[in-house]
């Protein structure tokens, strides 16, 4: 089936097959973000307030969504019709990451208005409202990325923003059920979540974006949605790039790994308790998906 028509006009260009970059926290989608980011003709951005508002309510409160799909999609569509706009209070709002992955910095702005050709975005979060985006824009091309939640876990714990989403207050797991975002999906989690230490959150948060991009795999078609491995990406990246720029039909020049990334650095950072806890809490999805060793 053909998709579905829409008509998104920003800048004074059609929107056309969107990139949007996807993943758990800390699993490497800054560098996939970065790399389109600086792509000739591409504008992509990252936490761009409009959009970030709307990513984190559906991300926090999923039913909210459901029964509305079209509705939605149509809030997707005018945040991005906002935050997509090239102009110098634009850039303003961009959060740091977006203006550190620009190939420039802003001189107003940090791209080129007249070389735009293609629009993505790479909002932290944005995984959780996937449905949504394809039904906002049903020729999107979706990049997620996976990476040994051990790793993930050990740098979410040296993120103070990520870990304010545990404090008491904050985290509805107890009014929102089930919650992909903090990854829980059973009784059994909600009943357990007040017990786990920040290991075990960060656990269950890892193996809940795990579980969510197993089921976006089921439901959309090869040419909608591809999967990076972050460990594949920093052994060879010219090697990710060549498979990122087949699967959007656009150029990369390359992507960008920081110096001396040490895929491994769980191991040091990690103790035998919190390497225990993590096994209980996602070891059979670690498994799963080629994560034991």
């Amino acid at each position: 089936m053909p998709p579905r028509p829409y008509i998104l006009i920003v800048n004074g260009r059609k929107v056309r097959q969107p990139v949007f970059v996807i993943g758990a926290p800390h699993s490497g989608a800054d560098l996939l973000a970065r790399a389109v980011k600086r792509s000739a003709g591409f504008h992509l951005t990252i936490g761009q307030p409009s959009v970030l508002s709307v990513v984190v309510a559906f991300a926090r409160t999923p039913s909210i969504q459901q029964g509305r799909g079209e509705a939605a999609a149509t809030v997707l569509r005018d945040a991005f019709a906002q935050a997509w706009q090239v102009s110098p209070a634009a850039c303003l709002t961009c959060r740091p990451e977006c203006r550190a992955a620009a190939a420039r910095q802003p001189l107003p702005t940090c791209v080129d208005e007249r070389g735009i050709a293609r629009y993505g975005d790479a909002t932290p979060a944005l995984m959780y409202c996937a449905e949504a985006l394809v039904d906002a824009f049903p020729d999107a091309r979706l990049v997620q990325i996976i990476r040994d939640g051990r790793a993930v876990v050990a740098d979410l714990l040296s993120d103070p923003e990520e870990l304010a989403w545990f404090r008491r207050g904050i985290a509805n797991v107890d009014t929102e059920f089930p919650n992909p975002f903090f990854g829980v999906e059973t009784e059994a989690d909600r009943a357990a979540w007040p017990r786990l230490s920040a290991t075990g959150k960060c656990a269950m948060r890892w193996r809940g974006a795990l579980h969510k991009m197993a089921r976006l795999r089921t439901m959309l078609a090869e040419d909608q949605l591809t999967t990076l491995r972050y460990e594949q990406l920093v052994a060879d990246p010219q090697a990710a790039a060549k498979a990122l720029s087949g699967f959007i039909d656009a150029e990369v020049g390359r992507i960008e790994v920081p110096r001396r990334k040490d895929a491994a650095a769980w191991r040091r950072l990690l103790s035998p308790a919190q390497l225990a806890e993590i096994d209980k809490i996602a070891g059979d999805q670690l498994r799963r998906v080629g994560y034991g060793g």
